[in-house]
C-alpha cells in the first residue's frame, strides 16, 4: 500500500518585452520599476551591459551568436541588487546559443542574473571572488569536450546555480566547481539547486566530478553551501558525483540515480548530508572528517560500497599543514550515522583496511541495513564506536557488529509507486529509535519524526510527502 502519495533604450531602439519565465517558479517577483530592452546582436547587447542599472532587463534575441576571440561579452563595475538583479536572458528558454572562445566574464560585478542560455564555449565561465550575488539559472551547459577543460568555476560569495543543465562529457574535467579566493578560501552561501547532471562518460578514476566543493588547500574553510534537489544520472565520470572538500555545507533532497559516483565527503569538516536517495548505480557514500551527521539517506541497488567510514593517512587536518599532509585522507571521527536505509546493495556499511588510522568516537543508530550479499557491517579498526538502535535484516551476516546494539528482524518495507520501500504499519522499526536527542526533526519525506522515532529514513505517517526521488521533471532549464 502506497501511503504517500528602466534603463533608457532610446539609443538601441530598444522595445518593451515580457520574459515572464525568468523568475517562474522562485521567490523573486519582477522588480518594480522594470526596465526591459530587446538586442539582436553582441554589439547591442555589450552595450546594453554597459548601461544596465539596478533592475534593466536585457533580452537576447533567439539565434546563435559567436563570441569573437579575444572579445568576450564583459560584465565590468555592474550593481544590481538581490531583488532588482540586473537580468541578461534569452528570448526564449535555450533559444540563444553562445559559440566561441569565451561568453560573459565577470568582474567585480554584483547582482547579475543569466539565464536561458547555451553555452557551447571552448573555456571556462568564471564567477570570480571580486563579484557576487550572480545567478546563473535555466541554463544550458555543454562546453566543448576538451581533456581536462572544467566548464563552470564559482569563486563568488552567494552566487546562486539553479535549474540549469550540465550534460555529455566524456572527456576529464568537472562540471561545476566551486572555490573563492587566494589559494585557502571558500566563497560563502553558494547555493546550488534544482540542477541536472547528466551523462558524464569520462573512463578515468578521477577528476570527472559533476560537482566538486573545494580542494584540498581549502578543506579548513567554511563554505556553508547548499547542494538540494539536485539530479545525477548517467554521471559516470568519477566515483564521486558530489565531491565535497570543504567545511561546513549541507548536501540534502539529491537523487543520484543510475551512476558510478556518490557522495563523498573528502576533505573537510561539519557537513550535513540529510535525505538524500542513491539509487542503482555504483557507489553510495564515503566519509573523512569530522563531526558530520549523515541522517535520513536512502541507499539502494548499489552495486559496490553502500556506506563507508573512511580510516585515514592523517589524524586531523590542521592549519599550516604540509601540502602534502593536506591531501592525505583525514579518518572519520565523531561522525553521527543516524536514520538511514541501506537495502539490497554489494556491501552495505564497511571500512578500509588500506590505510592505518582508525576512525573514532562515531556514533551509529538507529539505521537499517538489509542485504543478501557478505557481511552487513564490516568495519575493521575502529575506536570508541558508540552503536544502537539500528535493525539487520537478509541473508547477510552480522559482521562485526556489537552484539546487544542491534535487532535482527524483519522490517516490514513495502514497496511504494515511486520504487521507494517504506515501513508497513505493523513495521518493529516504529517508535524504535533509541537515540536520547533527535538529529532530525522530519524524515526522508519530509514528514514530522514527531517524538518517538523510527528506526530507518522513513518515518511511518500518512501526512504529505515533500521529498521524492526526482525525475527530469524536477530540474533543469523548465523546473517549476
Amino acid at each position: 500500500m502506497d501511503r504517500r502519495r528602466f534603463l533608457s533604450g532610446a539609443t538601441l531602439g530598444a522595445a518593451l518585452i515580457t520574459v515572464p519565465w525568468v523568475t517562474s517558479g522562485t521567490a523573486s517577483a519582477k522588480p518594480n520599476g522594470l526596465c526591459a530592452l530587446n538586442v539582436s546582436s553582441l554589439t547591442e547587447l555589450q552595450n546594453a551591459i554597459n548601461s544596465a542599472a539596478a533592475g534593466t532587463v536585457i533580452t537576447v534575441n533567439n539565434g546563435t551568436y559567436t563570441v569573437p576571440t579575444g572579445k568576450p561579452i564583459t560584465i565590468t563595475g555592474k550593481r544590481g541588487t538581490k531583488d532588482q538583479p540586473i537580468t541578461i536572458v534569452a528570448q526564449s528558454r535555450g533559444g540563444v546559443t553562445l559559440n566561441g572562445e569565451q561568453s560573459f566574464v565577470f568582474d567585480d560585478s554584483v547582482g547579475v542574473t543569466i539565464s536561458g542560455f547555451k553555452f557551447r564555449q571552448s573555456t571556462m565561465l568564471d564567477i570570480p571572488p571580486n563579484c557576487s550575488v550572480i545567478r546563473l539559472t535555466r541554463n544550458d551547459f555543454q562546453l566543448a569536450d576538451i581533456e581536462g577543460l572544467h566548464w563552470v568555476l564559482v569563486r563568488a560569495d552567494k552566487t546562486k546555480v539553479d535549474r540549469n543543465h550540465f550534460h555529455h562529457k566524456s572527456t576529464l574535467g568537472v562540471m561545476l566547481r566551486i572555490e573563492g579566493a587566494d589559494d585557502d578560501k571558500m566563497a560563502s552561501g553558494v547555493e546550488v539547486f534544482r540542477n541536472y547532471f547528466s551523462d558524464h562518460t569520462f573512463g578515468g578514476s578521477n577528476g570527472g566530478e559533476p560537482i566538486r566543493l573545494g580542494v584540498s588547500p581549502r578543506a579548513l574553510s567554511t563554505a556553508g553551501a547548499k547542494i538540494e534537489n539536485n539530479l545525477f544520472e548517467r554521471a559516470n565520470g568519477d566515483p564521486e558525483a558530489i565531491s565535497v572538500k570543504s567545511s561546513g555545507n549541507f548536501v540534502r533532497y539529491n537523487t543520484i540515480r543510475n551512476s558510478l559516483g556518490g557522495i563523498v565527503l573528502r576533505h573537510g569538516n561539519k557537513t550535513l548530508v540529510d535525505s538524500n536517495f542513491i539509487l542503482n548505480g555504483q557507489e553510495g557514500i564515503r566519509i573523512y572528517g569530522n563531526d558530520h551527521t549523515i541522517v535520513n539517506n536512502y541507499l539502494s541497488g548499489l552495486s559496490s560500497r553502500a556506506l563507508v567510514v573512511g580510516s585515514g593517512t592523517v589524524r586531523d587536518h590542521f592549519v599550516g599543514e604540509s601540502p602534502e599532509s593536506r591531501r592525505g585522507n583525514d579518518a572519520a571521527d565523531r561522525v553521527l550515522i543516524a536514520h538511514n536505509t541501506l537495502l539490497n546493495n554489494s556491501s552495505t556499511l564497511s571500512g578500509e583496511t588500506n590505510r592505518t588510522i582508525e576512525p573514532r568516537d562515531c556514533t551509529i543508530s538507529d539505521n537499517i541495513f538489509v542485504g543478501s550479499n557478505g557481511d552487513l557491517v564490516a568495519m575493521s579498526t575502529t575506536g570508541n564506536f558508540t552503536w544502537s538502535g539500528n535493525i539487520l535484516w537478509g541473508s547477510g551476516g552480522d559482521g562485526n557488529i556489537p552484539a546487544g546494539t542491534f535487532s535482527r528482524i524483519d522490517p516490514k518495507l513495502v514497496q511504494g509507486s515511486d520504487g521507494i520501500s517504506r515501513l508497513a504499519s505493523n513495521s518493529p522499526a516504529i517508535n524504535a529509535a533509541t537515540l536520547a536527542v533527535a538529529p532530525t526533526a522530519f524524515d526522508i519525506d519530509g514528514q514530522p519524526r514527531g517524538s518517538q522515532r523510527d528506526v530507518g529514513a522513513d518515518e511511518y505517517s500518512t501526512a504529505t510527502i515533500t521529498n521524492r526521488p526526482l525525475t527530469t521533471a524536477d530540474v533543469g532549464p523548465d523546473a517549476p
